[in-house]
């Protein structure tokens, strides 16, 4: 956790009786100060289908979800040695670099269990040829992926990892995607994973948490209903720490044709609901698994359709799948088991809309008001730092007005304020009772000096700041001043004059890229500041807070 600095020890914040916002030096605070460092839940996801040249797209339609992505990459020969794939471009690496994301590619076998037994043998060579690819093409690690393999090898795999990890540097990736196994099984090649053993040498383990209905699976099924996600998460933080370990969720489903030999086949999330929509499809969602099921018919004269180049023929088809309320709800499953955070298979077969919600439920915030509200990031950013949170579990109002009770728990927060407010402060307030949810903050602003009321007992928790008040709180606080002079008109605005009690301040802000104005040249400093946007401003201003 870092230390504020001391330019808090040399500043008290106080909203003064007349509503403006000036600040008081003092010579130490009366309550320890700290910034949290607290970040969301780690995210991944796998890319496999497409090409490189539109994996760049594909990772840029996650907006800013994704902490790493891992394409596959490193493939494996008859001989056991290292394949890579004609995918790999180093300017696809630099791309995410430049995006502020991680690329590790994951190693396969391609279920091909010849060729995992053989890679495994192989392993001491095969772990060099790894490390210098990863090194030659500027990766950041490694994603271990063999599957379909005896667990006879369980043993030597463990050491495959533990090669990868030892020759690697500590700041590299070396992570292991495990079966699922909610029922502990000790044979066949589900029990490959000692999942004990390779958390001790890894990063972390992600849990296949899907394919509990498989390719060739006679009877139609869910790709992961719930109760077997949990029980295969029981089953991992029983055996490795729950921070090490990643939930994999599906972004696909299975589809079966009553009139067909072969079922079981994949679909993309994204082809589905083309599917559905053509042939003029039903939906209902199953409560037990917790699944949304599909069914539609496809006669002999209707217009043929293809999925991953394979024809569908005429017949009734039923296809389980995944959609918004069955992934918010194994997202739900992170917060509850406090795991590391998810991965997914696989890119670019999620609908368009997985991203308005994934982070915030992943993260633990189910407001459903920020789903594609411009200040998603902001927000999360803000309540995974514990600066703000939501009005309720399920909203965040984002563009209600922000209040002055609002303001003072934020800036408590923010500093990261410790102690107990003295009890000889319990009337301080006449409008702020007991039992009012802000009454322990506003003693504890007040107890420290950083904020008072609009008089001598009244504090007026309800009403609202404005932008131009928040820019002289957040201006002065950081000692931010503008190259343009504290009395001209703040970057133009046409509604700002040059001398007001606030130009200084919006100048500094602006100047410092920490406020914008609106299309029409103004910056409405009276105007109410939203939730939204005070998130927003926390953002822009967090590296000033902790500097």
């Amino acid at each position: 956790m870092n230390k504020t600095k001391n330019r808090w020890s040399k500043f008290v914040i106080i909203v003064a009786a007349a509503g403006l916002l000036t600040i008081a030096t003092s010579s130490e605070p009366s309550v320890k100060a700290e910034a949290s460092s607290s970040q969301g839940k780690f995210t991944m996801s796998y890319l496999f289908f497409g090409n490189s040249n539109s994996y760049t797209s594909q990772v840029d339609k996650s907006g800013q979800t994704l902490d790493v992505v891992s394409p596959s990459y490193f493939h494996i020969n008859v001989d056991g040695s290292l394949q890579l794939s004609d995918s790999l471009q180093d300017s696809f690496i630099t791309d995410m670099h430049q995006r502020g994301k991680r690329v590790v590619p994951f190693f396969s076998n391609d279920f091909d269990r010849t060729l995992g037994e053989k890679a495994i043998d192989n392993r001491e060579a095969l772990v060099n040829q790894i490390v210098e690819a990863i090194e030659d093409h500027k990766l950041d690690g490694i994603n271990m992926d063999i599957e379909n393999v005896d667990a006879a090898f369980r043993d030597k795999y463990t050491d495959m990892v533990k090669m990868l990890r030892d020759k690697l540097p500590s700041g590299m990736e070396v992570s292991v995607a495990v079966a699922a196994n909610p029922t502990g099984a000790t044979n066949s090649w589900i029990a490959l994973y000692d999942y004990k053993a390779l958390a001790a040498v890894s990063d972390y383990l992600m849990i296949m948490a899907y394919d509990e209905s498989y390719p060739g699976d006679p009877t139609p099924g869910p790709v992961a209903s719930l109760p077997f996600v949990e029980k295969s998460i029981r089953y991992a933080v029983a055996q490795a720490p729950a921070d090490k370990i990643v939930l994999g969720v599906p972004f696909y489903g299975r589809y079966w044709n009553q009139n067909a030999a072969a079922n079981g086949s994949g679909v993309s999330a994204q082809t589905l609901m083309k599917l559905i929509d053509t042939y003029k499809g039903t939906v209902r969602y199953d409560a037990a698994s917790q699944s949304p099921v599909a069914t539609f018919t496809i006669s002999p004269t209707d217009a043929a359709s293809s999925v991953y180049g394979n024809k569908l023929g005429p017949g009734d088809y039923t296809v389980w799948f995944e959609n918004e309320q069955s992934l918010k709800e194994k997202l739900k499953l992170v917060g509850k088991y406090n795991l590391k955070g998810t991965g997914s298979w696989s890119l670019n077969q999620e609908t368009t809309d997985t991203w308005d919600y994934y982070s915030l439920w992943s993260d633990g915030f189910y407001f459903a008001d920020m789903q594609k509200h411009w200040a998603l990031a902001d927000v999360l950013t803000a309540a995974n730092r514990g600066w703000m949170l939501g009005i309720a579990s399920d909203r965040f109002a984002p563009d209600a007005a922000l209040t002055r009770a609002e303001a003072a728990t934020i800036i408590v927060r923010v500093l990261g304020l410790k102690g107990e407010a003295s009890s000889v402060l319990s009337a301080s307030f006449s409008d702020v009772p007991a039992t009012h949810w802000a009454w322990q903050d506003i003693r504890l602003a007040k107890q420290s000096g950083l904020i008072q009321g609009i008089s001598s007992d009244r504090f007026a928790p309800d009403q609202i700041m404005t932008r131009e008040q928040m820019s002289v709180l957040l201006s002065r606080a950081l000692q931010l001043t503008s190259q343009a002079g504290g009395g001209a008109a703040a970057k133009g605005f046409t509604d700002v004059p040059a001398g007001s009690w606030s130009a200084g301040a919006i100048a500094a802000m602006s100047s410092n890229g920490l406020v914008d104005g609106f299309a029409d040249g103004t910056f409405r400093p009276r105007a109410s500041l939203t939730r939204g946007e005070m998130a927003a401003l926390l953002s822009r201003a967090q590296p000033l807070l902790t500097k």
